[in-house]
């Protein structure tokens, strides 16, 4: 008598976060507990790519079979070109850090990004800031900075200042949201590091100076009183950061709810349902809080 048997699971989809560097990311923890949550059979991982073969590694990646990617810094001006559709918010910040492998029957592939709608939300939500009215100071123009600065100004705040070493970039950035921030009522402007301004509300970090460990590229003035100091990074990275914040009165706020705002918004544009990111954040928060320093 033969018994049958029972027919084998089907192989998760793969997804994975492409950048470098990427050993220090959280992202494979966090879309794990999604899956579990939300009864997804997705295997994410870390896809480390080589400086001059970002396109290469992610297009190898995409015909294994995988599904889609987060991408990191340095490539999601890269990651942005890499797609045969863009989202709107994509569009406006010409950079990417979500692309979905659709195939070329479906369109081809879509690049989103969802950093923007993951830092309003963490800190409209998570910390409790309204951002309506309130004057905005954010740093740096590169990918994060363009990526945020859409729905930053979707929030409507009172004014938005992008500051930057190179002042040219940060020109022009701003000068392709001028329409967008005009729709919403929002004061918009480029600045330099040394007159980025004074008594900001909400001060964001987009650049990558505390991945690399250097200092806070601004002078405590940007700060008012009781002021909301975020960096885009987390843990060992943004310590610094946070100490200078607090040290002179404002808030301190790393990226962590950030990270996990925009994984989910990720993860719903890959797999059509939402995770409850609370609970979430709470057990990464733990652990990052836990971990001893570097």
């Amino acid at each position: 008598m033969t018994i049958p048997t029972a027919p084998s699971a089907p192989a998760p989809d793969r997804y994975a976060v492409a950048g470098n560097p990427v050993a220090h990311s959280r992202s494979p923890a966090i879309h794990a507990r999604f899956a579990e949550q939300t009864g997804q059979a997705v295997h994410y991982e870390r896809l480390l790519c080589p400086l001059d073969a970002f396109v290469p590694t992610v297009q190898a990646f995409a015909a294994e079979g995988a599904r889609g990617c987060n991408v990191t810094v340095p490539f999601k001006f890269e990651a942005f070109q890499l797609a045969a559709r863009r989202t709107p918010r994509a569009e406006l910040a010409q950079a990417a850090n979500t692309l979905r492998f659709d195939a070329d029957a479906d369109g081809g592939w879509l690049a989103d990004n969802t950093d923007g709608v993951g830092l309003v939300r963490d800190i409209t939500v998570n910390a409790g800031v309204a951002l309506a009215g309130a004057r905005v100071l954010l740093l740096g123009a590169g990918g994060a900075s363009a990526g945020v600065l859409g729905p930053l100004i979707e929030a409507r705040p009172a004014e938005i200042v992008l500051a930057n070493r190179t002042r040219d970039k940060a020109e022009a950035i701003v000068s392709r949201h001028l329409g967008w921030a005009a729709q919403h009522g929002v004061r918009l402007s480029a600045r330099g590091l040394q007159d980025a301004g004074t008594g900001f509300d909400v001060f964001i970090n987009g650049t990558a100076a505390s991945l690399s460990g250097g200092g806070v590229p601004v002078g405590p003035e940007v700060l008012r009183p009781g002021a909301l100091a975020l960096d885009m990074m987390y843990g060992p990275a943004a310590a610094p950061f946070l100490a200078w914040a607090r040290g002179h009165g404002a808030v301190p706020r790393d990226g962590l709810g950030m990270l996990v705002e925009q994984a989910a918004e990720s993860f719903t544009l890959w797999r059509g349902v939402r995770p409850d990111t609370a609970p979430v954040l709470a057990a990464l928060r733990a652990e990052v809080d836990a971990a001893p320093a570097r």
